[in-house]
Formats: structure tokens, sequence, C-alpha cells
């Protein structure tokens, strides 16, 4: 398999343009000849930048759908939430694949929370689990997330993603950032070296981070502060923060390994996102051919093998899945009737806020900014609790 190969000289020639060509030339790809998936000849991608996890993954999987099924697949990449979006929303991308700013879009906070925003359409496909932590110096005898209390952690200006997780690793213990030394830091690289120059005493990450490693081969060691599956009460509060986290047991990454696991969460990176009145034929196939294509790109990278149906199409995730993608999912055998509940109390939850939002905007004409702003969180909060 050559995919490995065909990243590294994607990203080598990165400069040379702003987006990227897979498959094969031709009119029209294998149009469901033999049981094969019916998809478009052409299709464009949105994604994070080129060198992220997410440009890498689209272009191991556009390199195996152009050879197996001869579709051509260009990817879009952008470094903002918005840039990543936009393409979707307007009809210029198919597919996005995407991160957290999928909640933010559907919820309406964060950039999305704009006049000219607003919670989203929006329906997943598929996503990879990425797992995410918080750490502390092992010798900080901080053993517990209780035990941050009143301890300095180190959040992220301008990174709602990373903050928002952050959050949620408090509520499961019963606090909030007021009961914490939240600690501001300019760059994510700054917060995740804040503990090793003594600056903070935990931050949140994802386990693979260089940093980590570095911590853990320190005389301090690295500690991650876990999270008990079997702990409801925690996890009830963790989810009503951000309802698409779920328990996850890491064995890879910094202090880490198969035999010193660590339960900590997953949340779903990259994402593979199109808007809800997305044709229910092409979800359908899409998603078949992920799945038959998925022996081309599973070595791709050490994470592309949790693209496997079994893991990366199941909920909880950050907005509901489409219909196109259920059908599969449901011939696959994976679909069970506690998943359609999450997808029917997601999709709930999704329409009170975009009922809410339309609201707001109507009573608001003439409001400053400032004030639309205030009054719309005021009118979420109120729709979230209500449900």
């Amino acid at each position: 398999m050559k995919t490995k190969a065909l990243l590294r000289s994607l990203i080598a020639g990165a400069g040379l343009a702003a987006c990227t060509l897979f498959g094969v030339s031709g009119a029209m790809a294998d149009a469901g000849v033999n049981g094969a998936p019916a998809l478009p000849s052409t299709m464009t991608w949105s994604s994070y930048d080129i060198g992220s996890a997410g440009y890498a993954e689209a272009s191991a999987i556009a390199d195996a759908f152009g050879k197996d099924y001869g579709t051509r697949i260009r990817i879009q990449p952008s470094g903002s939430a918005v840039g990543r979006l936009e393409p979707l929303l307007r009809r210029r991308a198919q597919v996005g694949f995407l991160a957290t700013e999928t909640f933010f879009a559907a919820e309406g906070v964060a950039d999305f929370a704009a006049r000219r925003w607003g919670p989203q359409d929006l329906r997943v496909i598929a996503g990879r689990p990425s797992s995410f932590g918080v750490f502390t110096a092992r010798d900080a005898g901080i053993e517990t997330l209780q035990q941050l209390k009143g301890q300095r952690v180190a959040y992220t200006a301008g990174n709602p993603s990373t903050n928002l997780k952050c959050d949620a690793f408090l509520a499961f213990a019963g606090l909030s950032r007021d009961d914490v030394n939240a600690i501001m830091f300019p760059t994510y690289s700054a917060t995740m070296s804040a503990l090793a120059q003594g600056k903070a005493d935990a931050a949140c990450t994802t386990p693979t981070t260089s940093q980590t490693y570095e911590l853990a081969e320190s005389p301090r060691g690295i500690r991650w502060l876990e999270l008990s599956p079997d702990n409801k009460a925690g996890w009830a509060r963790l989810q009503k923060v951000a309802p698409f986290f779920q328990p996850y047991q890491e064995t890879i990454g910094g202090g880490i390994s198969k035999d010193h696991p660590v339960d900590i969460l997953a949340y779903r990176y990259p994402m593979m996102v199109v808007p809800a009145d997305a044709d229910e034929n092409f979800v359908y196939n899409y998603l078949k051919a992920l799945d038959q294509a998925f022996p081309e790109y599973k070595n791709a990278t050490a994470a592309m093998k949790r693209w496997a149906l079994d893991r990366a199409g199941t909920p909880p995730i950050d907005v509901p899945f489409h219909p196109g993608a259920i059908t599969y999912l449901k011939e696959k055998g994976i679909w069970s009737d506690e998943m359609q509940q999450w997808n029917d109390q997601r999709l709930m939850r999704l329409n009170a806020l975009r009922a809410a939002w339309k609201e707001t905007v109507a009573e608001s004409q003439g409001e400053s900014d400032a004030a639309f702003e205030k009054r719309w969180q005021a009118r979420r909060k109120e729709a979230i609790e209500g449900l």
C-alpha cells in the first residue's frame, strides 16, 4: 500500500496549491456496477489545514475512493471553523471533515452565535473516536478531578473547542471554572508547556501530543485524571455540557500503554458532516463506499483503524446521524434501538435550539449585537433546560 508515501508527498507539496485532487480521470465514477456504491464522478470535501490529522485522513480516504471507484476528490483545507463550514452550507462542498465546530454550529455558540449564523441544521455520516484527557505532573499530588478545586488549570485563549472539553471534565467532578484558578494562555503550545514551566497544575489535551511524552519522561512524571465509566452522575453532568462525549479507555499516549491504560473520554475527530437535506441515496452510498474501501486506507495512519463502522458509526456524536447513514448502519447490523433513541433526543435538542433562535431573532430587532448575544444565551439555556 502506498498511501503513506502519498500523504508525505501531499504535505511536501502543500505550498503549491490550495486544494488537492485525488482519483483517476474520467467522465463518470462506477455507478453501482456489480454492487459497488453509486458515487458522483467528482466531489469536494472541506477539511482542516494541510498537515493536520483531519487533512491526512481525508487524503487517505480520497485516494482509496479514487482507486476503488474512480471518483475524483478535491479537498479544500481551511484553518478556521467558518472556513470549513461555509463551503458545506453553500453547497460548494458535499462533505466536511470537521471537529467540534460541528457541535458549536449546531448549538449556535462560539463563532456561530453571531446573527448571521445561529444553530445550523447539520447531520453526521460517521466520525472517528479520538481521546482527550486532563493531565498533571505525578509529583503534584493531584490524583482525582475533584482535587483540581483551587488549582491552576490551563485554558487557551481563542480555542473554544479545547476549553469546552476542560469545562466538561470539571463538570464531571461537580466543579466549574469558578472553582479553579483558570489561567488563560495565549496559544495552545503555551498551554501545553505550562506544567513543565510551573505555570499551571493541570491542562487538557489529546494524549499523543509531544508535551505529554516529554512530561512523562521527565523527573516529574505524568498522571492522567481518570473518569470512571461507572460514575453515572458524573457522566450526566459532563454530557450536559457536551452530549457528544463518551467514556473511552486509551492505551496510547504519554505515560499510557496497553499495560497502563487510562479511562478518559472520546469525542469525534474528524467527522464526516453534511447538511440535513443532503440526498439520502448519496449519503447511503458514501458510507457504503467508506466501509468497503476500509482495507485500502486503514493503515494510512495509526488512528485510521478507528474508522471501522462499529466504532465510527455509533453515537454519541456532535449532531444527529443522517437518515441515509442510519439505513446503511441498520443493514450492517450496527444500529440499535438505543442508538435510535439517542438520535431522536439529539434531533429534539437541535430542533428546539433552532426554534429558540428564530424567536430570539424576531424579538431582538434593532438591538445591539451585545444585547442580542445576552438574549440568545438566556433563551438557549431555557430551551435546553426545557427538554
